[in-house]
């Protein structure tokens, strides 16, 4: 069974009376193992069809099944739980708490998600996690103290923290110089032979 199959997806937005069609008919399989890059023009549908993938917006028609189960139809607490039980989400941006250390920005979310954890075991692999992406000695250091690309392996780890078996990633290297972007893409892959990735 694929991980992930569209099938015609299409989204249309409306301005006032004009309507403004984005996905026409999106059909795609992602089996689990997969590394994917969506690539195309700016205002293509890149971000329109990652925010469908990753449960953060409906298609207007069409069929998404993720792990078996169709979610297009899904309410917005549906797919909220789905993203949390599914997904790691990587930006541009970072996205990190400015004055907190990099162990606990990615302990963080298994406070949210994973409260059966206590918080030393919490701490424990939000440790193990960030000592996989590299980071291993800078588990006290805060944002700032921190290179760009490192603060983007802090954000990768933060993804993974919950074991999602996927991770969305949005321009991930969108705000890096081009030596860190190519690690920071190399280390996709090396942490790819366990886990899916979606990277726009």
């Amino acid at each position: 069974m694929e991980l992930i199959e569209l099938k015609d997806i299409c989204k249309t937005y409306h301005l006032g009376d004009i309507a403004v069609p984005v996905l026409k008919g999106v059909s795609l399989k992602i089996a689990r193992g997969e590394l994917v890059a969506l690539m195309g023009a700016s205002g293509s549908g890149k971000s329109t069809l990652m925010n469908i993938l990753g449960c953060l917006d409906r298609p207007t028609s069409g069929e998404y099944w993720l792990d078996g189960r169709e979610v297009s139809a899904l309410s917005s607490d549906e797919r909220a739980q789905v993203r949390n039980q599914k997904f790691g989400f990587v930006f541009q941006n970072f996205n990190l708490l400015p004055r907190t250390s990099a162990l606990d920005n990615v302990a963080m979310p298994l406070s949210y998600t994973a409260g059966h954890l206590s918080e030393r075991q919490a701490r424990r692999r939000a440790r193990e996690v960030l000592e996989r992406v590299g980071l291993g000695d800078r588990l006290d250091h805060e944002p700032s103290q921190l290179s760009g690309g490192q603060q983007q392996r802090v954000a990768i780890a933060r993804a993974l923290v919950n074991k999602p078996p996927l991770l969305f990633a949005d321009e991930p290297t969108g705000n890096l110089d081009s030596r860190t972007s190519e690690d920071v893409l190399r280390m996709f892959q090396q942490l790819n032979g366990s886990f899916s990735f979606m990277t726009g």
